[in-house]
């Protein structure tokens, strides 16, 4: 089995290699469609700004999977953050507990990852396979489509014209059923205009709206921010964190007990 230092020499990884400020960005796109989903259900805007944090994970990822000294120290802490994460997971957003929160979709993403790099008695063919069939046994965010966009994209990294037909091709062919007509009240006529709007059309389904994120990691740039190794994805559970006290702050309990509590102070 070749060892971490032989599993980093790969060639150059193209497109946008600031992963703080990606993470950054995912945050607060994933904090948007989590509000639409537990707080603002009938927003249909934050669900689509929501589109936009998964491939952005799952790009850091990717760059992540290159930049590591050591891959498996790697995975773990984006594992033990899953395990933080969950129970939030489930009190934020209210899902089962055996629903499991993106980040065990990420790490399992990078396990699938490091068995194609390793080629260990052919890894690069059964683990991803296995990692396959462990999104069937198990409930992860995203299920085995994410997972095979986080393959595509790190089977495309090399090059920018092949990262964005290849993330393209998947994003229009993960859509969704759900079209998009309008955006803050404003119709998308264009997609009624002949040919050209039949054209269009798969690009405005709810998932396909995924390629929103795609100038951000095809263009390359360099900011200041610089978050330390285990905060990129501690903001993860963080925001949750947020999302749960939003969500109580805002249920009818809540409010019943906030005007009671400001109607005494409105007597003193």
């Amino acid at each position: 089995m070749e060892s971490q230092s032989e599993l980093r020499r790969e060639a150059p990884i193209v497109g946008n290699m600031d992963t703080s400020l990606l993470k950054v960005l995912a945050l607060a796109f994933m904090l948007m469609d989590h509000l639409g989903a537990a707080i603002f259900p009938g927003v249909m805007e934050l669900r689509v700004i929501g589109r936009m944090a998964f491939p952005l994970y799952a790009w850091c990822l990717v760059v992540g999977s290159e930049k590591t000294r050591n891959i498996s120290r790697y995975g773990l802490r984006i594992l033990i953050l899953g395990l933080i994460s969950q129970p939030l997971y489930i009190a934020a957003l209210s899902h089962p507990w055996l629903d499991l929160n993106i980040l065990f979709s990420l790490t399992v993403g990078l396990a699938a990852i490091y068995g194609i790099k390793a080629k260990w008695y052919g890894s690069q063919i059964w683990a991803p396979i296995l990692c396959f069939v462990l999104h069937g046994l198990l409930k992860m965010d995203y299920g085995w489509r994410g997972l095979t966009f986080i393959l595509v994209l790190y089977g495309a990294r090399k090059t920018r014209s092949g990262l964005a037909a290849a993330y393209m091709a998947y994003a229009l062919s993960w859509g969704g059923a759900n079209p998009i007509t309008s955006f803050l009240g404003i119709p998308f006529a264009f997609l009624n205009w002949p040919v050209i709007g039949e054209m269009l059309k798969p690009f405005f389904r709810i998932q396909s709206m995924v390629w929103l994120s795609l100038p951000l990691i095809l263009c390359a740039f360099q900011t200041r921010i610089r978050l330390p190794k285990w905060l990129g994805y501690a903001l993860y559970p963080m925001h949750l964190a947020v999302l749960m006290l939003l969500k109580l702050l805002t249920s009818a309990n809540a409010v019943t007990v906030l005007n009671y509590w400001l109607s005494l102070w409105g007597s003193i």
